[in-house]
């Protein structure tokens, strides 16, 4: 089996499991004291997180774009919608958005350390010149203001 692991600072581990706990619909496949991780069987990924009271607003989720899961289908996008408010965690849904050379339905979610996650599905391909947007979650997630900045993304 195959799968990406991503390893993040947290600055209170506490409160990043209960968020990716809500994220991903599992619990830590092993948890210790400033330590968990996950085995997400859908997404495949290994999720480990490390508690580190520094990266408080400058540790390494504070330094990412932003994360995300690709779905199928925008179906998939609303029941996530859905499912992710259901677990008390703030979304900001955008539908038909245009961001990434992409058209994309996608919701967006906050870590406890302010990490952007996307869960989108790709609609279509845009042309360069219409791709950038400002992205209204206003954390610096994919898409930017000019689409010479957002040429770099994605």
């Amino acid at each position: 089996m195959s799968r990406v692991q991503l390893a993040l600072n947290v600055s209170n581990i506490d409160e990043a499991v209960t968020f990716y706990s809500k994220l991903f619909g599992a619990e830590p496949a092993k948890r210790r004291a400033g330590y968990a991780n996950f085995a997400i069987a859908d997404p495949p990924l290994k999720l480990v997180l490390i508690e580190d009271e520094t990266s408080r607003g400058h540790g390494t989720a504070s330094a990412l774009n932003h994360l995300g899961v690709e779905v199928s289908t925008s179906e998939d996008v609303m029941a996530a919608t859905a499912r992710l408010a259901g677990e008390g965690l703030a979304t900001t849904l955008e539908e038909s958005t245009t961001c990434c050379y992409a058209v994309q339905d996608k919701v967006w979610v906050h870590d406890p350390n302010g990490a952007p996650w996307e869960v989108y599905t790709v609609l279509a391909d845009a042309p360069a010149e219409e791709s950038a947007v400002i992205n209204p979650v206003g954390a610096n997630g994919c898409c930017s203001a000019s689409a010479s900045e957002s040429a770099a993304c994605c």
